[in-house]
């Protein structure tokens, strides 16, 4: 919900920290994968329930995780295989700091923790499914051309999970109470992707057959 503005804003500094990274001949993947391991990191930190800790570092995470598109965008190196990569490592790192609360205190996280990997499960592959379909149809990313895959808008995005995330290891003994809430939230999103994907699709299709007609 709020990427189409957040998005905007960080693109700037990340374009001038990419500028060092391009002079030391850093390559887009090789961040890609070092913010994805300093995001592991994560996971033992919060079973320790290290919760400060765990926050620095999924900062760094997601830090990398937009640095690395604004150096293959710096480079001319944008391409399907990095945002494959990159989209992959995200969700799995997602999954595994849900999975570092529940570790740290299974009794009272567990439930809530899984409510909320199965509603990832929702947002991830209704934002994956409609992102293959758009790409046969030739859909265009008219708010997110820096992204790698045609971007359908939802009530949770990148933000918002950010954010949540930081709440979480805030107030980490409120996480069954704040991971059901945005659960509930990130449902709402799949839903409406779901709905909104059908119905553009739908209407795409439509138009692929008037024009056959033609």
């Amino acid at each position: 919900m709020f990427d189409r503005w957040t998005m905007p804003l960080t693109q700037a500094p990340l374009t001038r920290l990419a500028q060092g990274l391009a002079r030391w001949r850093v390559r887009p993947d090789q961040v890609t994968v070092t913010a994805f391991l300093v995001g592991m990191l994560a996971l033992p930190l919060l079973a320790l329930e290290a919760y400060l800790p765990a926050l620095v570092v999924i900062l760094l995470n997601r830090l990398g995780d937009g640095l690395d598109g604004a150096l293959a965008r710096l480079l001319g190196r944008a391409s399907d295989a990095g945002g494959f990569l990159d989209i992959g490592l995200d969700f799995v790192f997602y999954g595994a700091v849900v999975l570092g609360f529940a570790l740290a205190d299974p009794a009272a996280n567990a439930l809530a923790a899984a409510l909320l990997l199965f509603a990832f499960i929702g947002t991830g592959t209704s934002f994956l499914a409609f992102a293959i379909m758009a790409t046969r149809h030739g859909l265009e990313r008219p708010r997110f051309q820096q992204k790698a895959f045609y971007y359908l808008h939802g009530l949770t995005e990148g933000t918002e999970t950010v954010l949540a995330f930081v709440v979480f290891c805030l107030f980490p003994e409120q996480f069954a109470l704040l991971a059901t809430l945005f659960a509930a939230a990130c449902l709402v999103t799949t839903a409406t992707r779901l709905w909104g994907g059908h119905r553009t699709l739908k209407a795409f299709e439509a138009e692929d057959r008037e024009s056959v007609d033609r």
